[in-house]
């Protein structure tokens, strides 16, 4: 994957930060963005000639074109890897709260994944050669708390499902317009990051190294779904399992 272009929305911190590290010394070429630019610098110091910088919110009107130019500045796009999304734990339900994770998580997510989509779209819908038809890659991060529906932070694993519940169908829609797109849909645990600061101590908490690590040879192997790690992959698959009528009554 020497030379490939990857562009990382979310790289100024966390995984995001940590996968962009990472595939620099793959030899990719990135477009890093965030709404912070000093951390997006650290990022370009590390490869000048490989790393081209913007500044973006996803929440913003302007978050698709200001995308757009990143990747022409960029010179093309093989690998879209969202890493960007907020999440709090919100028992009493502060309005602020939900509705900023839904216009992150939901609307900001949409947004940036139906810009990446569209990007692909009309690359492969013009006249290419063979060697210009390698599989491009949507990737991003959702989370295990998509499984259900979490007392504790609702919005936060409500919006969870519906990216990851996006991904497919966007997968599906590919397939049947015939467009060589990879979907990758990463669902961590608890990653020891700033979304998950505060005084709440976090069950099997997991570094952003060794998830990054994870999600660079997920996108290698082309894999459809990782949960990260085999804890949460053991617990995910018990979760599901578990009806309606019990699961209320669980204390989480």
């Amino acid at each position: 994957m020497a030379q490939r272009k990857a562009v990382i929305v979310g790289a100024s911190s966390g995984i995001g930060f940590e996968v962009a590290r990472l595939l620099l010394t793959q030899g990719w070429q990135l477009g890093v963005a965030a709404r912070r630019q000093e951390p997006l610098l650290q990022l370009k110091a590390l490869a000048p000639d490989r790393v081209e910088v913007m500044t973006i919110d996803i929440t913003q009107p302007d978050a698709e074109q200001r995308l757009f130019d990143l990747i022409d500045r960029l010179g093309g796009m093989d690998l879209y890897f969202h890493a960007s999304g907020i999440g709090k734990q919100n028992r009493t339900l502060e309005p602020n709260v939900e509705l900023r994770t839904v216009e992150t998580n939901a609307l900001g997510f949409t947004r940036m994944i139906g810009a990446a989509y569209r990007y692909f779209a009309t690359k492969y819908s013009q006249p290419t050669s063979q060697a210009s038809r390698e599989r491009a890659i949507i990737a991003a991060i959702t989370s295990i708390a998509g499984t259900k529906g979490l007392g504790p932070a609702p919005a936060y694993s409500a919006t969870k499902a519906l990216q990851a519940n996006y991904l497919e169908a966007l997968e599906q829609q590919a397939h049947q317009r015939h467009l060589p797109i990879h979907f990758l849909d990463i669902r961590p645990g608890f990653v020891d990051t700033a979304l998950l600061s505060g005084d709440f101590p976090y069950p099997m908490l997991m570094q952003p190294e060794v998830v990054a690590r994870d999600i660079v040879e997920s996108i290698c192997k082309l894999r459809n779904v990782r949960i990260i790690d085999w804890r949460y992959r053991f617990l995910t698959f018990f979760w599901r399992l578990i009806p309606r009528c019990l699961w209320r009554n669980i204390k989480i």
